[in-house]
């Protein structure tokens, strides 16, 4: 396993749709497990692989939710191969959403408060499935990225200016702490 450097905004990749996965191959489960060890350095909730480089279908979640209330997060990985939303609920959510693409900038996005989704796992198995809460949130926002989308997209246009005006300034003064 191996930590990815994960690519931001503005890079053009991003921007790319991803294309589907033919066959679960130990090539792809490597991409997984590389994905895990990024997503959990970085750290994060949720990884697509065109965030690492890799234009395919395959993206990973894991919400790391404590087993109670205070306690310590749990890790509960989740790999989607493929995977697509075969229907979303008409109830609306807003929540405060962040990218490692896009760092240390969040905003609020609405989007599907429940979906049914259909995906691969890691060994290939086939899964459909009834998703809400911030699962159901995540797979979405990750999902978009293998179309070429950032959360940043869903805003206007004026709150996505000032979020790549505040990324572009917290840019500047890391690379003058760095320096």
């Amino acid at each position: 396993m191996a930590i990815r450097p994960i690519i931001e905004t503005p890079d053009p990749l991003l921007r790319q749709i991803s294309s589907p996965v033919a066959e679960v191959t130990e090539e792809i489960r490597m991409l997984v497990d590389d994905m895990l060890e990024t997503m959990y350095a970085a750290p994060g909730i949720g990884l697509a692989a065109i965030q690492v480089g890799v234009p395919k279908r395959v993206l990973v979640i894991d919400l790391q939710e404590p087993e109670e209330e205070g306690g310590e997060p749990v890790r509960d990985p989740l790999v989607f191969i493929n995977p697509e939303i075969l229907r979303a609920s008409d109830v609306l959510q807003v929540y405060n959403e962040g990218c490692l693409s896009v760092p240390e900038m969040y905003a609020e996005v609405e989007r599907p408060d429940s979906i049914r989704a259909r995906w691969l796992d890691r060994d290939g198995k086939a899964h459909e499935k009834d998703l809400d809460g911030l699962l159901a949130i995540c797979l979405q926002h990750e999902m978009d990225h293998l179309e070429g989308v950032l959360f940043i997209d869903h805003l206007s246009r004026l709150k996505r200016d000032m979020i790549l005006k505040k990324l572009a300034k917290w840019r500047k003064e890391r690379s003058k702490l760095a320096a």
